[in-house]
C-alpha cells in the first residue's frame, strides 16, 4: 500500500459554497497512478467546512446559503462567543454541521464521485481568507 500526503492552500473565497473538485485534483496528479484506494480531505479551519453535493446547478449553492442562514442566524441573543464578529459563531456551528473531512473512494485513477457530485468548500465567514486542506491518498498503485 502506498501513501501520498500534501497540504494545499485554496485561495480566499466569498462567503458561500464553492465547488473545488478541480483544484483538489490539480494538486494530486498521483491519483492517476492508484488502482484502488481512498482520498481523505481534511480542512484545517473551524469556520469553514467540506461537503459533497450537486455540482451542476448553481442554485444549489444559493439554496444552501439561504437555508443555513435561517437555521443558524447571526446575532442570536444567546451567543456568548461574539468577539470576532456576527458571522463567527454561526460559522463555527455551520462548520460543525457539515464537518471537517471527506473520504472518497478511488478506482482506476479516478475519484468515485457520482455524475453530479463535487467537493465543496463551504465558506461560512464573510472574509475567511485562504483555506488549507490536507489531502491524504492511500491505496494500491
Amino acid at each position: 500500500m502506498d501513501w501520498v500526503q500534501k497540504t494545499i492552500t485554496l485561495r480566499a473565497r466569498s462567503r458561500g459554497y464553492h465547488v473545488v473538485t478541480r483544484e483538489v485534483l490539480e494538486h494530486l496528479p498521483e491519483l492517476r497512478e492508484f488502482k484502488v484506494g481512498l482520498l481523505h480531505v481534511f480542512i484545517q479551519h473551524t469556520s469553514a467546512s467540506l461537503t459533497i453535493n450537486e455540482n451542476a446547478s448553481p442554485d444549489v449553492c444559493g439554496d444552501l446559503e439561504r437555508h443555513l442562514n435561517r437555521m443558524v442566524p447571526e446575532n442570536a441573543p444567546y451567543y456568548e462567543h461574539t468577539i470576532e464578529g456576527a458571522d463567527d459563531m454561526p460559522a463555527h456551528i455551520k462548520a460543525s454541521l457539515f464537518g471537517s473531512s471527506l473520504t472518497i473512494p478511488v478506482s482506476n485513477g479516478r475519484l468515485q464521485l457520482g455524475t453530479w457530485q463535487g467537493i465543496y468548500l463551504c465558506e461560512h465567514r464573510n472574509h475567511g481568507g485562504a483555506r488549507h486542506l490536507v489531502l491524504t491518498l492511500h491505496g494500491q498503485r
